[in-house]
């Protein structure tokens, strides 16, 4: 039960750095133009 816990943490852990990095390179691009 507990590595479903991880599991799920994992997922939204790399999820939410995936999402922020987009982010700051979309924010990036956008002051560039």
């Amino acid at each position: 039960m507990l590595h479903y816990f991880f599991t799920g943490l994992l997922v939204a852990m790399s999820v939410l750095i995936a999402w922020f990095s987009g982010y700051v390179v979309y924010k990036l691009y956008e002051g560039q133009r």
